[in-house]
């Protein structure tokens, strides 16, 4: 006999997409991306917000060299998610990335490949060649990330107009009185050949060998009659022990420090009289081995003054045959060392300051160490020595002369290039500086109405810091911080187009017109149009051809943190004029690492002050650094990084914007295999919950069939009313720049207000009452208000995967075109009563899972339930009538009024309906459909189950 059962499921609204439940990222993304180009969507995207407020995120840019790394894509996602979540605001949010192209690593990178003395112009143009060739590796990265922007028209530095601008923006920081040349030790990193700016240098350990050095005095008798002691002990010598940790700067030694207000203490020993502060004696003698000593005199350091004692090596050289004058000082401490400092003016900034202050003329600062780190080659003794290998050999010669007296090694933290890791010095060098302070500079015409220190402080504290404990670094750095050296003895980058007089070092009485001169040359030329220019050609064109033999064309280029720092001028105002505000501060944010407090923050801040009096931004965000589970810096000597380009090859690039939206970026951010791992799990339940959404709205056309907000069943006003309430908590994340919330409040709100309430509530009257019943047409019309936020509230982060949904749920060309969906104020009361009784809800559950686990019911659908609640609850849940049961997935519950809530679970003695799968008295009730219940009957057959609330 055949089967005519019926098939039931056949009846059902079974949701419906062709958005799939795998993303199949790393093969579908590429596509995207393209599209995106073809369709021109940011042009788009920039005419659909034309006269719309503006939102200016500035990018700092990244380094024009070398593949990019998780580090990059952290920064450029984050910029791309507030850019776009401003946009979804409303607001013409442009975005313009940009690159820095001078410096030295691109200058080495060219170096190596073709030699060291290559033609300054044709350096020049081969590094042009070079930076060009690696922004379009990097630009193609960048786009596969899902970041959208002016990639049609980046900024880069090494524009021609650019470079010119920068020339010009140097010309208002002279104008202002800021500049001026000095000699002045400067950081110097012998494998850049050049000197460094603050912003270049970090701190790492290195290993050093301490000395402990006697200087012999040269006139016992004044220093007897500065102790007041009338005689001295017969046959011995008298010495001044210094301490140092750096060697090779003995031989270079003027003077000695000594602090005005400390107690030093003249010392009886077997090596002699020794003079070290009071508070260190016992540590002294203890150090060089020595026993006895006996203390004759004490007296403040102020007392010594002018004494003077001879060079280490005055017995060994006559080179060193001269003299080391005591000077007071506040930086001569007694924290360690013997309290007494050595003085090597060309090599410490506080030697140098301390010296030339008591008399010490610039000529006669000795500079023996040479731009790559040895000696000059007729140095006595040591020429032609690297200054590091020479350390052994001075210890040996200081011991031969009697002159050593102690020596060890030490670990300590010591300043490096940031760029090479290699340990730097302090060199002096003629160097042009922008001045922090008081003084007098070149050329000054509109001389600004503070200090640049005085405004830069003053500006922070007009600026916004995201977050806030950038603030005091930023603050502290400014306040503490030198004069900015800005010239570098390098071939790749914006030149200083000075003429410089031969004998006196003057600059040209013209320099202002040249300054001018150079820019009109370098806008149509480049920099390379200035370096091929003779001194004869250029300044003939100023009047001043005469001049050619007697002045000099400075080689000296602008270092690049005055080229990134400008940008605000060079890009904002010049090259992208427009892009940036007209008014105040030229761009909304900068946001960057944290490191850049001392970098591109701080250059640009600087600048901006020297020249309008202000900062160039009204917030600063910073991010950490990529870092391993076990919190190491990601590094390819480590081996612990994780690619990005791997990553999306087996991932998607959706996977590294979730994890970086996911994180807190404020810290360091960490990432491996098992991390991601987890994000790919969060982006699965994120995906499953946006399929039902839109699956369930496949055959809801909302021009026609959408229900008006009063007419909608209850617990579809109650999560219309959450999700308003949940946009309120994502936007004002999104409105202070903070994106790890609101990823782990959307995962929560999927789970747990959608996927284990709402919409488990929602599944039976989705599937099993008519299709366009009032009933069902309510549950859709919240869902397609859900969706249409729910895609807004992702789309910053889940840029890929939200336009995919829309491509199918969306009547617009881009979700990143809409703005924020309109959904109304929550109303505070519904969501008060219902989130009462999903508390109420998640007891029942308790007490329906014991059953299910001893095996005693199958699905909530089987138990029946009996709830007793006090009045208050009783009332609640009362006023969803029949419904309530719905809103439990059971099939039949009563209610009883109790002290406290108490739910009873039995298992159903009804029959399964085999539609809607609720066990029910009225199975088989009516005889043409035995198989199913009485609701399912109407809703198939007659006018339907009336839902009031549920």
């Amino acid at each position: 006999m055949p089967d005519t059962k019926t098939d039931y499921r056949a009846t059902l609204n079974l949701p419906d997409t062709p958005f799939p439940m795998r993303g199949d990222l790393p093969r579908r993304e590429p596509g995207w991306v393209r599209e995106w180009e073809e369709q021109g969507l940011y042009k788009r995207l920039r005419d659909a917000r034309k006269g719309r407020q503006k939102f200016v995120l500035h990018d700092g840019p990244p380094y024009a060299n070398g593949q990019i790394h998780m580090g990059h894509a952290v920064n450029k996602i984050l910029k791309d998610m507030i850019v776009k979540s401003r946009q979804l605001k409303g607001l013409d949010a442009a975005y313009v990335p940009g690159w820095d192209c001078h410096g030295l690593p691109i200058e080495n990178a060219i170096e190596k490949k073709h030699g060291r003395n290559l033609p300054r112009d044709e350096m020049q143009a081969k590094s042009r060649a070079f930076a060009t060739e690696q922004i379009g590796i990097q630009m193609a990265d960048f786009k596969r990330l899902g970041v959208l922007g002016d990639w049609d028209h980046p900024y880069k530095t090494m524009e021609f107009s650019n470079e010119a601008d920068e020339i010009r923006a140097f010309k208002r920081v002279i104008e202002r009185g800021f500049v001026y040349r000095g000699l002045k030790p400067v950081y110097w990193c012998f494998d850049c050949g050049s000197s460094l700016a603050e912003f270049e240098i970090e701190y790492a350990d290195k290993k050093s060998q301490t000395l402990d050095v006697g200087f012999q005095a040269n006139d016992p008798a004044a220093l007897a009659r500065a102790f007041n002691v009338s005689r001295l002990p017969q046959g011995k010598d008298v010495f001044v022990v210094i301490w140092t940790t750096t060697a090779w700067t003995i031989p270079a030694n003027q003077a000695l420090n000594l602090n005005p207000e400390l107690d030093y203490s003249l010392v009886d020993t077997a090596r002699g009289l020794l003079v070290v502060a009071s508070s260190l004696v016992e540590r002294c003698l203890q150090r060089y081995h020595l026993q006895g000593g006996t203390v004759i005199a004490t007296v403040k350091g102020r007392q010594l003054d002018g004494l003077q004692f001879r060079h280490p090596l005055y017995d060994v050289h006559a080179a060193y045959r001269r003299l080391s004058p005591v000077y007071l000082a506040d930086y001569a401490t007694a924290d360690d060392g013997t309290g007494i400092v050595h003085s090597s003016p060309a090599y410490g900034l506080e030697d140098f300051t301390s010296c030339v202050a008591h008399g010490l003329k610039y000529d006669d600062i000795l500079n023996p160490v040479q731009a790559n780190g040895s000696y000059a080659a007729d140095f006595a003794l040591f020429g032609g020595q690297d200054i590091w290998k020479a350390v052994p050999a001075i210890i040996e010669a200081l011991d031969q002369a009697g002159r050593l007296f102690a020596t060890a090694p030490i670990s300590h933290s010591y300043p490096h290039c940031w760029r090479h890791k290699s340990p730097v010095i302090y060199r002096a060098a003629a160097q042009w500086f922008i001045r922090m302070d008081e003084g007098k500079g070149v050329f000054t015409k509109d001389k600004a109405p503070a200090t640049l220190r005085q405004m830069a402080l003053a500006a922070i504290e007009e600026t916004s810091f995201f977050p806030e404990n950038g603030k005091a670094r930023l603050r502290d750095m400014i306040a503490g911080r030198p004069d900015w050296c800005i010239s570098r003895q390098r071939s790749w980058g914006v030149p200083l187009p000075f003429f410089l007089h031969k004998d006196t070092h003057e600059l040209h009485p013209r320099t202002m017109e040249i300054l001018d001169l150079a820019a009109g040359m370098v806008q149509a030329g480049g920099i390379e149009a200035w370096s091929k220019a003779s001194p004869e050609e250029i300044l003939g064109k100023v009047g001043a051809a005469a001049d050619a033999a007697q002045y000099a064309k400075s080689t000296d280029i602008l270092e690049v943190w005055f080229d990134s720092g400008t940008t605000h001028t060079t890009v904002l105002k010049g090259s992208h004029a427009g892009a940036g505000h007209e008014n105040g501060p030229e761009a909304d944010l900068y946001l960057e690492g944290h490191d850049q407090h001392r970098g591109w923050f701080h250059s640009s801040l600087l600048t901006a002050c020297a020249m309008y009096g202000r900062a160039p931004y009204r917030g600063l965000l910073t991010h950490g650094f990529t870092v391993d589970a076990q919190g190491r810096k990601m590094s390819k000597s480590l081996g612990n990084g994780v690619d990005p380009q791997e990553t999306w090859k087996k991932l998607g690039a959706e996977i590294i914007r979730l994890w970086v939206a996911a994180s807190d970026y404020s810290g360091d951010i960490a990432g491996d295999e098992k991390i991601l791992a987890r994000v790919v799990d969060a982006y699965r339940r994120i995906r499953n919950t946006l399929r039902f959404l839109l699956a369930n709205v496949n055959d809801f056309d909302p021009a026609k069939d959408s229900v008006a907000p009063a007419e909608m069943l209850e617990i579809d006003r109650y999560a219309m009313s959450r999700a308003a309430q949940f946009q309120n908590e994502v936007l004002a994340h999104y409105e202070v720049y903070e994106f790890h919330p609101v990823v782990a409040k959307l995962q929560v709100y999927c789970s747990e207000d959608l996927g284990a309430f709402y919409l488990d509530v929602l599944k039976d009257r989705l599937y099993t009452t008519a299709p366009k019943s009032h009933a069902r047409r309510s549950a859709q019309t919240a869902l397609w208000h859900i969706t249409h936020a729910m895609l807004r509230w992702m789309a910053p982060f889940l840029s890929f995967t939200a336009e995919e949904a829309w491509k199918v749920f969306g009547t617009s060309e881009s979700i990143f075109i809409e703005e924020y969906a309109e959904l109304g104020a929550p109303d505070e009361a519904l969501l008060a009563k219902w989130n009462r009784i999903r508390e109420i809800r998640d007891v029942a559950n308790k007490e329906i899972e014991a059953l299910r686990a001893e095996g005693k019911v199958g699905s909530s659908l089987q138990a029946n339930l009996t709830v007793a609640a006090p009045a208050d609850d009783h009332a609640l849940l009362q006023s969803l009538g029949d419904d309530l049961k719905f809103v439990f997935i059971t099939s039949a519950l009563a209610l009883l009024k109790g002290d406290a809530v108490a739910v009873q679970v039995t298992p159903s003695s009804d029959a399964k309906c085999e539609r809607c799968w609720h066990w029910r008295a009225d199975v088989g009730s009516d005889a043409r459909h035995p198989e199913i219940c009485g609701r399912c009957v109407s809703n198939l057959f007659g006018p339907g189950e009336d839902r009031r609330c549920a």
